[in-house]
């Protein structure tokens, strides 16, 4: 029996077409695939823990599109957010999955995007991950969100 793809480091469904997570394993990106995701946006840096060097090639090998934003934890930048919503805005309507190291980053970039751009109500757009790691969040995090919340409601 293949394991569900709920077992994959803080996975979340957040809408029919979008999932998020820390870094995949290897094998999960097999689930990845048979769960009919048809790209995968990493914005993990190449060096974050528990990266894996081929996996690019590893996700084509399973017919899904792959694409890399390297986002620094410790610095995020607004160039970083509008090529994420530019490229999820082109993904569209295919099923994407997100993921980074933890899945800190890739919460904080698809609430900004779900919320702002595609205009859900902020607790659909909102991750299990994102509700716990708000109230600990550094100065960073929270003025990127602010910064980004401002720049994607012009």
């Amino acid at each position: 029996m293949t394991p569900p793809i709920e077992q994959i480091y803080h996975f979340e469904q957040i809408t029919d077409q979008i999932g998020c997570s820390g870094q995949p394993s290897r094998d999960e990106f097999q689930l990845i695939a048979d769960a009919g995701y048809e790209a995968v946006v990493n914005l993990a840096l190449p060096s974050s823990d528990n990266a894996l060097p081929d996996e690019s090639s590893l996700v084509t090998a399973l017919d899904m599109a792959y694409f890399q934003i390297p986002v620094k934890f410790e610095s995020p930048t607004m160039d970083e957010l509008q090529t994420f919503v530019g490229l999820m805005e082109t993904l569209k309507p295919r099923r994407v999955f997100v993921h980074c190291a933890v899945n800190a980053r890739v919460s904080a970039f698809l609430y900004l995007y779900l919320h702002h751009v595609v205009g859900l109500e902020e607790a659909a757009a909102r991750t299990q991950l994102l509700d716990r790691w708000e109230p600990q969040m550094d100065d960073t995090w929270k003025a990127f969100i602010t910064s980004g919340a401002e720049l994607l409601q012009r």
